[in-house]
């Protein structure tokens, strides 16, 4: 799939990626998209762009027709492929410049809450179970943090070391590629879905699988040879 490509899809799904997304990650992924435009014909530019553009789409529900083919997108290929033609790219900004997108309705919110409370059935502990430098500062740590409004903070469970409890370092290695202390749901929920790479959730795979084949699943969505 070539970024034109992926420029049609986002302007056909684009009530759909509203409809899904905070007012403030809404507002992240128009700032991809017009920093898309800055960056001309400067190859490495692009793919900058296309990566800010696909961290600001993590938090898309997993089961969405468009995320799945969202993840199969890679930015690697020749310039003929990355580089977007300028009228497909206007015709998106026009779009998404022209709306008044409403901040946030009542279905966002709806499915907001539906993912978060998918995300929070998972085995997870809670700060009194940290030890160390983790407990003292877990976002430092590389640690995915959670918020439950009713328990409280919660460090999901594949983080940690069954035997010591103490963070796995590829998994805090991996949480820092994919920004956990900006966006800990996008993050989570990278972990905790399928993955078309993988074949299974990632978070099931720690222990079981190379650290590098986890390291590279994620390169690959967060990297220079994918997004």
């Amino acid at each position: 799939m070539t970024t034109d490509d992926l420029l049609e899809l986002l302007r056909r799904h684009l009530p759909e990626i509203r409809a899904s997304l905070t007012a403030a990650q809404f507002s992240g992924f128009q700032d991809g998209v017009l920093r898309l435009r800055a960056a001309g014909d400067d190859t490495r530019a692009v793919r900058g762009a296309l990566r800010e553009v696909r961290l600001a789409l993590l938090p898309l529900p997993r089961e969405m027709e468009l995320r799945r083919k969202l993840d199969q997108f890679r930015s690697g290929g020749a310039p003929s492929a990355v580089l977007p033609d300028t009228d497909r790219l206007a015709e998106l900004i026009r779009l998404l410049e022209s709306v008044d997108w409403p901040a946030l309705d009542p279905v966002s919110a709806e499915i907001a809450r539906a993912v978060q409370q998918r995300l929070l059935t998972a085995p997870a502990r809670g700060p009194e179970r940290l030890t160390g430098a983790a407990a003292e500062d877990p976002a430092g740590a590389g640690l995915i943090r959670l918020s439950d409004p009713e328990r409280g903070d919660r460090y999901p469970d594949f983080q940690f070391d069954p035997d010591t409890g103490e963070p796995r370092p590829v998994v805090q290695r991996i949480n820092r590629m994919l920004l956990s202390d900006q966006d800990p749901w996008g993050a989570a929920d990278w972990w905790l879905g399928g993955n078309t790479w993988l074949r299974d959730a990632p978070a099931a795979l720690v222990g079981r699988v190379p650290d590098a084949r986890l390291t590279e699943a994620a390169a690959a969505l967060m990297g220079e040879g994918g997004w």
